[in-house]
């Protein structure tokens, strides 16, 4: 039986990748924060702006991932002549996305 080695493919968000880790880093900081602040019973408005913070670093965070999406797999397929369901898939995901909001 032969093993495969598992092919990596690498996405062009991952020329950024220290970056967007270290956001996450900052991001994991941030809701241990705000569970503190649950903890110690810190005052909701402090606490709703604290999450709201949280939430916009995250958005950040898929939006940077989101141009590496579109400057690459989405622009890659497009060249290929098959970007039809890269651009369908790529629409759900921001429709979805905006109704998160």
């Amino acid at each position: 039986m032969s093993t495969t080695p598992a092919v990596t493919k690498k996405y062009h968000y991952t020329k950024d990748k220290a970056s967007l880790l270290t956001r996450m880093k900052k991001i994991e900081g941030q809701a241990r924060g705000i569970e503190q602040m649950i903890t110690d019973d810190r005052y909701c408005i402090q606490i709703i702006q604290q999450l709201a913070a949280l939430s916009g670093a995250a958005d950040e965070v898929s939006l940077l991932i989101l141009q590496g999406h579109i400057e690459g797999c989405i622009t890659d397929a497009v060249r290929q002549q098959n970007g039809q369901d890269h651009i369908k898939e790529l629409m759900r995901t921001i429709r979805k996305a905006m109704r998160h909001q």
